[in-house]
């Protein structure tokens, strides 16, 4: 499997950073945590978090649910440059790759967040977390289906200016397909909201709350995926 060329960081817009990106995260981390782990689950798992970015998912996780080890991979640079100085001693390791494989099948757990649309060979995707995953082991993916949202056009050409890879508008199928190609099973959910859509006078993405709204009730999806035994 080919390594990904790595970068300083993901999001280079002048206007805007890493952290506000990390910053706008945490509750959508908290809708994710509500569907993929109950109390103490986690103990004894080992956790890979793949896209971390500045590791504050794991930081969140950890926080919340604590666990054995944690892994963070990132092809930024100067992204897991702040997450490894953040980690304290927490049990956390983050490192600059796109090859989680590298370690062999070590992990329990496998989440991404908001990374599938950044990923072209979602086959390839799938064999790296295939081969990272101990047997049995599951890996919850998070995706938004921007489809027929009015405002794709903005966002996409957003993304594609502001960040140093592309936007892919997979479908839903080609995700479950090349996940089940390996031999996965699947699983999907919606992501909707469970309180307040959270909004802002300096909404990144979303050309009206209309369009936001849509996103959050119809759009956003979590995939379970369970290697195979």
């Amino acid at each position: 499997m080919k390594e990904e060329a790595l970068y300083d960081r993901w999001w280079h817009a002048p206007a805007e950073s890493e952290q506000q990106m990390e910053d706008s995260h945490a509750p959508f981390w908290e809708k994710v945590l509500d569907r993929i782990v109950e109390k103490g689950e986690l103990e004894n798992f080992s956790v890979l978090d793949f896209g971390c970015n500045q590791g504050g998912f794991l930081r969140y996780l950890y926080a919340r649910h604590p666990f054995k080890e944690g892994v963070g991979t990132d092809l930024g640079i100067e992204s897991i440059s702040v997450a490894n100085e953040r980690k304290g001693d927490l049990p956390l390791t983050y490192v600059a790759t796109a090859s989680p494989e590298q370690w062999g099948q070590r992990f329990d757990l496998a989440i991404s967040t908001a990374v599938i649309y950044l990923i072209s060979d979602l086959r390839e995707h799938a064999q790296k977390l295939k081969a990272a995953l101990k047997p049995g082991g599951v890996y919850y993916a998070s995706y938004s289906d921007y489809s027929n949202n009015p405002s794709l056009p903005y966002m996409r050409e957003k993304i594609d200016s502001g960040g140093k890879l592309p936007m892919n508008l997979h479908s839903l199928d080609e995700i479950a397909g090349a996940f089940l190609a390996e031999g996965f099973a699947a699983g999907i959910t919606r992501l909707t909201p469970n309180t307040y859509i959270p909004l802002s006078a300096n909404e990144r993405f979303f050309q009206s709350v209309r369009d936001r709204i849509q996103y959050e009730y119809e759009e956003a999806y979590l995939f379970r995926f369970t290697a195979p035994l």
